[in-house]
């Protein structure tokens, strides 16, 4: 394997001679950037390997998945408003939604993830609905070609929208009320309908990767949780401050009833005395 380009080891050189006050670069220095030089490319070599092969069997497991994703599928259905409380209990993906577009989530039936039969070329994210006020479609696909010698593309179905039911005619209007709030400009469907730039559409990277494979977790755990766990933490703050109110207001009482008991006994002791000088009198008055 060949060095270091002569550019490189220009630029090394410039940056050893600076820091060793502008020497030449010695001998030995050069010989082991072209060794290390050397050394990077077999690591690269092996990545590059590796990296097939992980595409490989993320292409093999990809299809003993599917089965079990059906399955799921199956199951969801009998839930009522599944797909809508995951999306909307998800902390980056709720973020987009207005609350008009919540509404017309209402009539999201399924949401599906299907990669390509080789992975490293892209997936599509489906959405499929219930027959609604909002669009005629039944279905909205996003699709993301990622082949690995050409430059990233997506595309999105057109949304027939219904007459005077067109949410995306309204993104002006919610895009300035959300940048005054300081939330994200984009809202669900300026994400859906956009395609600039692929590359950077974290959203799409967030569903197949993080809601997609485990929805159930979202479903479960709406964003009030947060402040149900910092309710119960006041809450149990305020049982310990009451058992501690308790426990004064006891050791009071029987500090109480310990003054009281005491007072009775000076009672019961100056009863007796005073029957004591009685029969001493008695006793003289005999004598």
């Amino acid at each position: 394997m060949s060095g270091p380009s002569p550019r490189k080891m220009k630029k090394l050189e410039e940056e050893v001679g600076e820091e060793e006050g502008g020497d030449e670069l010695d001998e030995n220095i050069r010989q082991a950037l072209t060794d290390i030089d050397d050394a990077q490319r077999e690591l690269d070599s092996l990545n590059e390997k590796a990296s097939k092969e992980i595409l490989q069997v993320e292409t093999k497991y990809n299809k003993l998945r599917k089965p079990f994703y059906d399955k799921r599928a199956t199951i969801i259905e009998r839930i009522p408003n599944f797909w809508v409380n995951a999306v909307i209990n998800h902390p980056q993906i709720s973020m987009l939604i207005d609350e008009e577009e919540e509404d017309c989530l209402h009539f999201l039936n399924k949401l599906e993830v299907e990669e390509f039969e080789n992975v490293e070329n892209g997936f599509r994210i489906k959405f499929i609905f219930d027959e609604n006020p909002f669009f005629e479609n039944t279905e909205l696909v996003k699709e993301f070609q990622l082949g690995p010698n050409t430059e990233p593309k997506s595309t999105s179905t057109v949304i027939q929208w219904k007459e005077n039911m067109d949410l995306s005619k309204k993104q002006k209007e919610i895009i300035m009320q959300r940048r005054k709030r300081g939330l994200d400009v984009k809202t669900f469907f300026s994400w859906f309908s956009d395609n600039t730039d692929p590359a950077a559409d974290d959203i799409a990277e967030v569903i197949k990767d993080d809601l997609w494979p485990n929805p159930l977790q979202y479903y479960l755990t709406p964003d009030g949780d947060e402040n149900d766990d910092d309710d119960g933490e006041e809450g149990e703050d305020g049982d310990e401050d009451a058992v501690v109110m308790e426990e004064e207001e006891i050791e009071e009482e029987e500090a109480g009833s310990g003054d009281e008991g005491a007072g009775e006994e000076g009672e019961e002791g100056g009863e007796n005395g005073e029957g004591d000088d009685e029969e001493a009198e008695e006793e003289d008055d005999d004598q």
